[in-house]
């Protein structure tokens, strides 16, 4: 009778867990799949719970405000996983940060403090863009695996120095994607990859339009908030509480704008969907109404269109219009995936189940699990240093021709622009840091 019960109670699961994918949109035979893998990984996280001390991963957090402390508690959910320090240059996100932790957490303001008392496993990078290499590649250095927020860098010779940090050093590197983990957009992937939208001629990564806003005004620096270490390896400037925090996202000084923010996600599954990890677009031409160019305005182009030709015609268009989400067009239909859903021009081409022989992609379902296995097993994550560089690439080069109006040839073996106005591309692909950080690997 036990047994019976046990059983009832494992099928009423999986009608539950089966009707739940239904509601995103997932099609039958996928949700089952889904299940079963979500079920495989439980069992794998039972036997980490009785893992004992001595498998115990030790860490701490980089940038604790907002998406830092999420991802931080995230991570501290997980088996088997200690989180003992935090560190933040403003004072009030660290202590907040540290009553999530409990009583013996320690907090810094310099990680580079923290990187030398502690004995760490693995960070969490939440910081500011511009941060994320820095603070990455030193964290490397001390022998700590590192989960890093998106966009990988605010630069691509940043982000192909913390691809070599992570070959150099042998870290685990999971790039905080996290659409990568969701069995929707791994639904739409496979799909596109297995022929069943025909070839695809047009990927749409519509991702949202970027704030006007100032003239803002300058003013003093918060109590607890160390701004010259917010600038860090940026320009000095005055105080403007609207180039800080969250809003930094909106200057070309500390970010690229939604190319970067919400490209970092979409363009990241175009590369996915079209077998492009470890590559990238051959051309560039970008459009877009002129931000403000007075002084402590938002400068990032309110509205704009991005166009990204591959090397076998296929062209990726990121732009600012339209409903948030990836939608691929191929000679026999489309297919729209978001965070919400996923639906296609005709429902039997999600409704068919792939063949057996498929191409099939690496199934994560969640995230963090994903990187603390990697941690564990040494296997690189879903969406490892070099996936997030080559996505976070695609961002900077539309970012690239936008601001300076003119089309540009790239070449994604070689990782550099070429033609008659490579010259000016490639002065953009890195970014003289103010003294005395330096880039370096």
């Amino acid at each position: 009778m036990e047994f019976e019960r046990g059983s009832l109670s494992r099928r009423g699961f999986l009608d539950r867990s089966l009707a739940a994918l239904a509601i995103s949109g997932l099609p039958n035979w996928y949700a089952r799949e889904v299940v079963a893998a979500n079920q495989e990984r439980d069992a794998a996280s039972e036997k980490t719970r009785k893992a004992g001390p001595n498998d115990q991963i030790v860490m701490a957090a980089i940038g604790v405000g907002g998406q830092g402390t999420g991802i931080m508690k995230s991570a501290k959910g997980k088996p088997g996983v200690k989180f003992v320090a935090v560190c933040d240059i403003d004072d009030n996100h660290a202590k907040e940060a540290a009553k999530v932790v409990g009583k013996d957490c320690h907090v810094y303001k310099d990680f580079r403090e923290m990187l030398a008392n502690e004995h760490l496993d693995a960070v969490t990078v939440g910081t500011v863009d511009h941060w994320h290499a820095l603070t990455s590649i030193a964290a490397m250095k001390a022998g700590c695996d590192v989960y890093c927020e998106k966009p990988l860098s605010l630069t691509v010779a940043e982000g192909k120095a913390m691809v070599k940090a992570a070959r150099k050093y042998d870290r685990v590197f999971q790039t905080g994607s996290q659409q990568r983990s969701d069995d929707r957009y791994r639904l739409a992937c496979e799909l596109v990859r297995n022929g069943r939208i025909g070839k695809v001629h047009t990927v749409e990564a519509r991702i949202g339009d970027n704030p006007v806003g100032g003239p803002f005004k300058t003013g003093p620096v918060p109590d607890g908030l160390d701004w010259d270490f917010w600038k860090g390896p940026t320009a000095d400037v005055p105080y403007v509480k609207e180039r800080c925090h969250y809003e930094f996202r909106w200057w070309y000084e500390y970010s690229g704008g939604k190319l970067t923010d919400w490209g970092a996600h979409h363009n990241d599954i175009a590369q996915w969907g079209l077998g492009m990890d470890g590559s990238g677009p051959v051309s560039i031409t970008a459009t877009g109404v002129e931000p403000s160019h007075k002084p402590n305005c938002y400068n990032c182009h309110p509205h704009f269109a991005v166009t990204y030709r591959y090397a076998d015609g296929t062209h990726l268009i990121t732009s600012s219009d339209g409903e948030n989400g990836n939608r691929f067009i191929g000679e026999h239909g489309w297919i729209f995936v978001n965070r919400d859903r996923i639906e296609a021009s005709d429902a039997k081409l999600l409704k068919e189940p792939l063949e057996k022989d498929a191409v099939r992609l690496y199934v994560s379902g969640d995230h963090m699990s994903n990187f603390i296995d990697g941690i564990r097993t040494r296997k690189r994550p879903i969406c490892d240093v070099e996936i997030g560089y080559r996505s976070v690439t695609v961002c900077h080069l539309g970012a690239i021709a936008l601001r300076l109006g003119i089309p540009l040839d790239w070449d994604p073996k070689a990782e550099h622009f070429i033609g008659p106005r490579a010259e000016k591309g490639n002065a953009m692909l890195s970014r003289e840091m103010r003294s005395p950080w330096r880039l370096e690997v």
